[in-house]
């Protein structure tokens, strides 16, 4: 195929022990899916239904242990934010799914880092209008490699957690989700077809906090291993 101009990569993911990549179709986003996150926020997710927001494809930035990688600070923020997050990489295709058969979609999981400018993201939802401008730029989403369910099974408890420079910022379990990942599979397929190559990143626990250049944060959730980046100088 010939273009206009010159085409670009197609984003992909390395798998944990395998040759060939995942490719990366379309990201979704869980919003407020740990109570204590949710409070951080200024909201109360045990009363309201799961919503979601995207990030495109070339956000990921894929990262294989023990290798560090590297993140940029993004443009026309004061206020760069981490957010550790379990992922879930699509391999079947799913719409309406009910809760009981969503697993069955499920390719593998990974450690993922949902970066979100909060300065520009609360801006926006102070004047209701979409918060796409912090979370939805270049290198929002690092992530470790994709480890098939064959290898990890299906996860739905264990230590998630990020560190900042050593110290620790922020930690809690897998379990402590408000929606688990049937649920949210479930949820989102009755508003879009879920394909091979989707990626779900599913919420985050409290303790989010803004990063600077120079620093090293290291994710890590029990059986996925971890993910570190390090925040480079900006453009």
């Amino acid at each position: 195929m010939q273009y206009i101009i010159d085409s670009w990569d197609l984003p992909s993911v390395p798998v944990a022990g395998g040759a060939r990549p995942f490719p990366v179709r379309h990201i979704y986003c869980v919003g407020r899916n740990y109570a204590e996150h949710a409070k951080e926020m200024g909201g109360d997710a045990s009363k309201e239904p799961p919503f979601f927001f995207t990030k495109p494809a070339d956000a990921v930035v894929p990262v294989v242990p023990p290798a560090i990688g590297s993140v940029r600070y993004p443009l026309a923020t004061r206020n760069y934010q981490h957010e550790i997050d379990l992922v879930v990489a699509i391999g079947k295709r799913g719409v309406k799914l009910a809760p009981e058969r969503a697993n069955d979609i499920i390719y593998g999981y990974a450690v993922g880092l949902d970066m979100t400018r909060r300065d520009l993201q609360n801006a926006m939802r102070e004047i209701k209008r979409p918060w796409d401008i912090g979370k939805s730029f270049a290198q929002a989403a690092p992530i470790g490699p994709i480890h098939p369910v064959a290898e990890v099974g299906h996860l739905s408890r264990g230590r998630i957690s990020v560190e900042v420079n050593g110290s620790l910022r922020q930690q809690g379990d897998l379990s402590d989700m408000v929606w688990d990942v049937p649920q949210m599979l479930h949820f989102l397929s009755q508003y879009y077809e879920l394909l091979p190559g989707d990626l779900l990143f599913t919420g985050t626990p409290a303790g989010v906090a803004a990063v600077v250049p120079g620093d090293t944060l290291v994710g890590r959730i029990e059986s996925l291993g971890e993910l570190r980046i390090r925040i480079e100088a900006p453009l």
